[in-house]
Parts: C-alpha cells; sequence; structure tokens
C-alpha cells in the first residue's frame, strides 16, 4: 500500500543519533511510503512516489503527521495483582527502599507472581501490551523478575513468547531473575547470585534452545542499586551471562551510584538504565562506548521525585540517549510512552524532535534492533504510526491524550 500525502513524514533516516546529533527527524513535507511484504520499499514525495507506484491501494494521510512505531525499551509489563496499597504509603510518606526493606515493593508483586498460572499471567498482561500498542508503541522489551525462582521466570518468559506470537504488539523479552534478592535468601544475597550463576542461567539457556530456537537469546538484566545487588554480585551475573552468550542491559543509578552504568560499558551492554544518580565519570564512560543511556521519566514522577536522568549532561557528553517508560507497577504503571516524551521534554529538556527519536531510532538501539525498526527506511520493517496532529511538536507539547490515530504493525492497519 501507499500512505501518502503526509503533512510531515518524519524518516529519522541514518541511524542512531549521539549528542548533539539527536533530534535531526529527516522530515519529507508532503511526504509518502510505500509498503511492500511488511516491510517499507520506498520513502520520498507523494508525486515522486504516486507515480512510481500508480495501482497501489492507498491511505490518505492528508493533514498529519506520520512517523516510525515508537520503541519502549525498558518495561516490565508481565506481572500479577497490583500496588495500590503502596501507592497510597508513600504518599503518607514512606520511601520507595523503606517498602521494599519491609517486604514490600518489587517482593509483593513477586507473592502474586508466583501463584500466577501461566494463563492468569497472560491474562493479566494481554490488556496493557494492547493499550501500549493503541498509544503507539509497535515493540516493547518486556522484563521477567517477578518470580525469583527458575520455574516462575521461565513460566513468564514461556507467557512473552506466547504473547509475541499473538500480537501485534512485537515483545523483545529480558530475562531479570536478578530483580531483587529473593525473599528465601534475604540473609544469604551471595548465595542467590551463585544459584543465578550457575543454575539459572545455564538451564535458561538449554530452555531456551527448545523453545524458541531461532530467536535471539534474551537479555540478561541485573538491578544494580542499594537494597538489590552490589557491583560486585552485578558483575558476577553479567559476566556469567555473557560468557554463555546472553546480550546484557543492567538497571544502574536509580538511587545511589554504585558504578552500574560503568560496569555496563566495561562488559559490553546494549544499554544502561534509569542513571538518576550518575556520576560524571560513568556518564563519560557511556559516551566512550556503544552502550545506550536509557531514561526513564515516568519512574521519579511516579514517585513523585525531583531528580530525573542529566540528559544534557549525557548528550554534551556525546552520549546515546534513549527514553522509555518502565512500566511496573510498583511506580510508573504508565503504558503511554507519549507521556515519557511529555515528562522528558519538561524534566529533562529535551526538544519534542529529541524525544521524538530517543523514542524510536535511539531506543531501537538500546534492544540492539536498530537496523530493523525505529526509522522510516528502505528494508525496514514497516512498523508506522498515522497521528491526528498535523506537526510533529504536538508530541511533547500535550499529554494526558492519545494523539495517535492509525498504528500499522508489519504492513497491518489497526485504526485506534
Amino acid at each position: 500500500m501507499l500512505i501518502h500525502s503526509a503533512s510531515q513524514l518524519i524518516t529519522l533516516a541514518g541511524g542512531p543519533q549521539r549528542g548533539s546529533d539527536l533530534g535531526r527527524l529527516e522530515i519529507i513535507p508532503d511526504g509518502a511510503v510505500y509498503i511492500q511484504d511488511e516491510k517499507i520499499a520506498a520513502v520520498g514525495s507523494t508525486r515522486d512516489l504516486r507515480r512510481a507506484y500508480p495501482d497501489a491501494p492507498e491511505v490518505d494521510a492528508s493533514g498529519r503527521v506520520v512517523m516510525p512505531g515508537f520503541v519502549d525499551p525498558h518495561t516490565h509489563a508481565i506481572w500479577a495483582g497490583d500496588r495500590a496499597v503502596e501507592f497510597e504509603q508513600r504518599l503518607q510518606g514512606k520511601t520507595y527502599l523503606e517498602i521494599l526493606a519491609e517486604g514490600g515493593g518489587i517482593l509483593s508483586t513477586v507473592r502474586a507472581t508466583r501463584t500466577s498460572s501461566l494463563e492468569k499471567l497472560m491474562a493479566e498482561t494481554r490488556p496493557r501490551l494492547w493499550s501500549m500498542f493503541t498509544c503507539g508503541t509497535t515493540t516493547a522489551e518486556v522484563k521477567t523478575g517477578y518470580g525469583l525462582r527458575t520455574a516462575v521466570e521461565l513460566r513468564m518468559l514461556q507467557a512473552l513468547l506466547t504473547l509475541n506470537n499473538e500480537g501485534p504488539l512485537e515483545i523483545v523479552p529480558t530475562f531479570l531473575g536478578a530483580h531483587a534478592i529473593a525473599p528465601e535468601f534475604l540473609e544469604r544475597p551471595d548465595d542467590y547470585t551463585a544459584l543465578i550463576c550457575n543454575t539459572m542461567l545455564p538451564i535458561l539457556k538449554e530452555w531456551w534452545s527448545h523453545q524458541a530456537p531461532y530467536a535471539d537469546l534474551p537479555f540478561v538484566d541485573v538491578f544494580c542499586e542499594t537494597g538489590a545487588f552490589s557491583l560486585e554480585q552485578s558483575r558476577s551475573i553479567l559476566t556469567r551471562a555473557k560468557e554463555l552468550g546472553f546480550p546484557l542491559k543492567i538497571h544502574a543509578d536509580e538511587f545511589d551510584n554504585l558504578g552500574g552504568a560503568k560496569l555496563a560499558t566495561e562488559l559490553g551492554a546494549v544499554s544502561a538504565d534509569h542513571l538518576v544518580k550518575t556520576s560524571p565519570e560513568d556518564i563519560q564512560a557511556l559516551a566512550n562506548s556503544q552502550t545506550a543511556a536509557v531514561a526513564l521519566p515516568c519512574t521519579p514522577f511516579g514517585l513523585a521525585e525531583t531528580r530525573y536522568t542529566p540528559a544534557q549532561d549525557i548528550l554534551n557528553a556525546g552520549g546515546l540517549l534513549a527514553i522509555a517508560t518502565d512500566l511496573n507497577p510498583g511506580t510508573a504503571w504508565c503504558e503511554n510512552m507519549q507521556f515519557a516524551m511529555a515528562l522528558a521534554c519538561r524534566y529533562m529538556r529535551l526538544t519534542p524532535a529529541q524525544a521524538i527519536a530517543a523514542a524510536t531510532i535511539n531506543a531501537a538501539a538500546a534492544i540492539g534492533r536498530a537496523d530493523r525498526i525505529g526509522s522510516l527506511e528502505p528494508g525496514k520493517q514497516a512498523d508506522l504510526l498515522i497521528l491526528s496532529v498535523p506537526d510533529y511538536r504536538h508530541l511533547g507539547y500535550r499529554f494526558g491524550v492519545n494523539l495517535v490515530q492509525t498504528v500499522i504493525k508489519k504492513g497491518r492497519i489497526y485504526p485506534v
């Protein structure tokens, strides 16, 4: 089909954007996209593409922005239950770490998830995935991490594989057995670290070879933070995962600067995420590496914190900045990348153009898929959005409303 007459066709051609280059949208006025066999075959002016493909079925995008689908590179979208009670506790003065120390937080969701069947997990997760999709997210990374037992973590992965096959949202799975110290090991964190390294990761690799033999290996992630995994425990887990061939991610510097971001660069992790308390030295290490810096502005917003990822410092250093929702039950139950972008504009001082690039081509780089998605270029997957507005600046400027009118995933149209 031929999508034509877009007021602004945002292509984001040219690959991920570092430092001061962030925000290069490569707009084609009165633009058009020709899609064939689930991929983008051509982009250009409406006049040129209509001449080149006169018999193609047409979609009229007059007066509207056409752009790549959002890529959400950090979510915890699969879980059971909710944590509304803890939200009230935080409003009454308890901190996130205090609630975690009392057995709440992540461990509260662990208890609910452990007792949930595969079917119940999928039933609770499906509506969240659909909400993400209708708000414009066409590909999302989704982490396990609410099982903290081998069998439950694998159950979560099985659910993700099944949900990915159901579509339409494309899921990139991450194994996060190192989300928190399992409750059985609270007094023996090194033993739980050893269990992950010596038992969980080898079992995962064997399981994956049977369940998804033709798919990329999942990422392995670790929550390197006070109250979770120390820097050395994180190093042990990620080093073992790398030895087994898994690509790496890390949660780092949400509450304290433990050195997780620098560790990510040393081990070649695809991304380091959160990065609220990251030191200037670690920011420079990120800038000197291929590791993406993923900001999660919904999380400090959800916690009513005033400090956000220092995006300007990351960009000034020449870093590769992406943004994500951090969709999770405790601190950021938000399925909408448009809202994450609005927060990034206000509290990280990104322009709308920078926020768009951070939520598309750079977000694709943060899950190792910038060669397949995140921009509108010939040969890439046909994942597009038609917005209800004529100018891209409405993204970031407006919030609390869905500006996506139509989602196109692998060439198939889904009206919102």
